[in-house]
């Protein structure tokens, strides 16, 4: 998953800082043709070669006269006309190529996605009003992407963060001053704890060498994937969640000291320099997206709208996909009806998209009986032509999402909230009255 609930962070007994997910180290790598290059001077040497060889190959075909390129004329001595011009193609080519491929293989969690977003981070920058309503509308441009993308395939999924990063840290320039850009870059070093010194001001701070950041990312590449395989034994129930994340929290721990241990004393001693003073963590309540905006294409309301979620900011709302045939979703309607009933009052706002997933549920009629039947009584659209399914990019039915106030989402379910003896229907009241609780200044 792209995102996960955060805890307290901050300066470990041995002054790494600790990273801002908790639930599973992030690292990110760029699958390439040739399979896993090493990093540093020789893995650009590597990459070289190889982009060289097939370049080569491709240009030889080229040769002036059908001569066969060579680096040697037929008495040994020089290269033929064609075969400098094609090299010196080649070599420029292949040099770019290298930079980019390189460049492609950062790794790097979204933490900046994650941070900028909330109002402690905000109070630690000291942002104004307009500047907060500046980084919101720079949020807007990149949120729906982000949320997307947490359906991308592995090599695809850090390119695309790194691109929303990039578009986003230009705006922020142009928000922020200088001061609030220096502690912002701060904080993403404390969020990003030890992953913090495969960025390039670091490495070039504190002169880590080619084969020092080699043996850091092979640390971090280890530990990412030992995390993953723990999430793959919770989500099929080989172990506890809680024993999962015991064990998360090992591999964390045990990455700080294999890193402390990389690095020199004088080196450690400068983490500081990039971290500044400890920022507590644990403050920090939005880590995910805005809530997608509703789409129209497509639509049409069976009850009680037409809605906007751009409308509804300063009210709690539970946007959840359905299908009335679905069994699963089924059992969650009267879930939602609950809430509803209980919460109207309070500002929480549900909204039912009905997303068809057979020919039957494409008809609007068909859907209608059914809510009628089922007695909903909040807002209802058909989502006939699957517009906002795509947009808020589901993976099944029934999904539902809790945004909060500021129009953030908070929470997401996916399945039966009550699946075999799960607690989710509880769990999701317990945030429902905590985000009514919140207020919206």
């Amino acid at each position: 998953m792209l995102f996960r609930e955060d805890s307290e962070k901050s300066l470990d007994s041995q002054g790494i800082p600790v990273r801002l997910e908790s639930t599973i180290l992030i690292g990110f790598s760029v699958k390439r043709p040739w399979g896993k290059v090493p990093n540093g001077i020789f893995g650009l040497v590597a990459r070289w070669v190889v982009i060289s060889l097939l370049l080569w190959r491709i240009f030889s075909g080229f040769a002036h006269n059908g001569v066969e390129p060579t680096f040697l004329d037929s008495r040994g001595l020089t290269m033929h006309r064609s075969s400098r011009f094609q090299l010196f193609i080649v070599a420029l080519i292949s040099v770019v190529a290298t930079i980019w491929v390189k460049s492609a293989d950062a790794e790097s969690p979204p933490v900046l996605l994650q941070m900028i977003r909330d109002d402690s981070v905000h109070e630690e920058l000291g942002l104004s009003p307009e500047q907060i309503e500046s980084v919101r509308q720079a949020l807007t441009k990149v949120d729906p992407r982000w949320f997307r993308a947490r359906n991308m395939q592995p090599q695809e999924h850090p390119v695309e963060i790194a691109k929303l990063t990039q578009m986003l840290q230009s705006d922020l320039d142009s928000i922020l001053d200088s001061g609030q850009l220096g502690r912002l870059n701060q904080l993403q070093c404390q969020a990003l704890g030890t992953r913090m010194f495969v960025r390039d001001e670091v490495i070039a701070q504190l002169k880590l060498t080619p084969a020092a950041l080699a043996s850091l990312k092979e640390t971090f590449a280890k530990t990412d994937s030992d995390a993953a395989a723990l999430q793959t034994q919770i989500v099929k129930k080989e172990i506890t969640a809680a024993d999962g994340n015991r064990q998360i929290e090992k591999l964390k721990t045990e990455e700080q000291t294999k890193v402390s241990k990389m690095l020199s004393d004088a080196q450690l001693q400068s983490v500081s320099k990039f971290t500044g003073e400890p920022f507590q963590f644990s403050q920090v309540k939005r880590t995910y997206p805005l809530g997608t905006p509703l789409e129209t294409k497509g639509v049409k309301w069976i009850q009680g709208g037409p809605l906007k979620l751009e409308d509804l900011r300063g009210k709690v709302v539970a946007v959840h996909f359905y299908a009335y045939q679905c069994i699963n979703c089924q059992r969650n309607l009267p879930h939602y009806t609950a809430w509803h009933k209980d919460y109207e009052k309070d500002g929480l706002v549900i909204i039912g998209i009905q997303t068809p997933e057979t020919a039957s549920e494409r008809n609007f009629e068909s859907v209608s009986q059914a809510a009628e039947a089922e007695g909903i009584p909040y807002p209802l659209l058909l989502d006939a032509e699957s517009t906002n399914w795509q947009a808020w990019s589901n993976t099944m039915w029934p999904t539902v999402y809790l945004i909060d106030r500021k129009g953030f989402i908070r929470r997401w379910y996916q399945g039966e909230l009550n699946w075999e003896g799960n607690n989710g229907e509880k769990d999701f009241r317990e945030s429902i009255e905590l985000l009514l609780s919140e207020t919206s200044d």
